[in-house]
């Protein structure tokens, strides 16, 4: 099943386009990696996809169940997201709000779900801490149970890995490997690392003002631009 379709897409702010002529596709269950360098249009691919900009011309196309709120969204954190003074149970809890509906309180089915996503996520044991305390990785994992709150099939990354250290880094990327294989979560993450999307990603979407590429990783690999930016990588170890 076609989640997402992009068909002549063209974006960018006040009449100047940023990224020209998108042609792509996110199939249920792929795991797609939107690489380029700063100011190549990510960004703003993003706000598209989360109906906050829409394209210059050309459409967008989404399945049903990808509307009103049915994207978990994990944004890049600022300074004072990290230092939010609200407990693991609360944020992941909030992830719940678009998915169930704006009350007043959170019922035992809101409850259940965010306690289901802790624990699939090891962080039952943080639940009662408070979020400004922890370290990046544990951050990251309460964010990543936040976004799965709000979503039953699609997951938008913001570098998830930015700013993580080496083993957290991997951490985030073994456990998003997990949702997609296990729980055939889509996931689409947008990321400056194009060697991790070349170990983890089913379809990679290289964009620099306009499409450079897109297919599969192995198609990628063999590419021009793909040899040129990860030098041939065969394995998943090389990552």
């Amino acid at each position: 099943m076609i989640q997402i379709s992009c068909k002549n897409v063209t974006l960018g702010y006040e009449g100047v386009a940023v990224v020209k002529d998108l042609n792509f596709e996110v199939s249920q269950g792929d795991y797609l990696y939107i690489v380029g360098e700063n100011g190549s249009g990510k960004s703003t691919l993003i706000k598209a996809l989360l109906h906050l900009k829409p394209p210059m011309s050309g459409e967008i196309h989404m399945d049903h169940s990808l509307l009103g709120g049915g994207i978990g969204y994990l944004p890049q954190q600022t300074i004072v997201q990290k230092d939010f003074p609200a407990s693991v149970r609360e944020i992941v809890l909030s992830g719940c709000l678009g998915r169930f509906g704006w009350r007043p309180f959170y019922g035992k089915k809101e409850k259940q779900t965010a306690m289901e996503h802790m624990e699939k996520l090891g962080i039952t044991h943080l639940a009662d801490r408070c979020y400004r305390e922890l370290s990046g990785g544990q951050q990251q994992r309460v964010l990543l149970a936040r976004a799965l709150c709000a979503t039953r099939s699609m997951l938008l990354l913001d570098e998830p890995a930015a700013g993580l250290d080496p083993e957290a880094m991997q951490e985030m990327y073994h456990l998003l490997e997990k949702l997609n294989r296990e729980e055939k979560i889509t996931i689409l993450m947008v990321s400056h690392d194009i060697r991790a999307a070349a170990a983890y990603a089913d379809h990679i979407l290289h964009i620099s003002e306009e499409p450079l590429f897109f297919g599969t990783k192995d198609a990628y690999i063999q590419s021009e631009i793909g040899r040129k930016y990860t030098g041939g990588m065969k394995h998943v170890g090389d990552a």
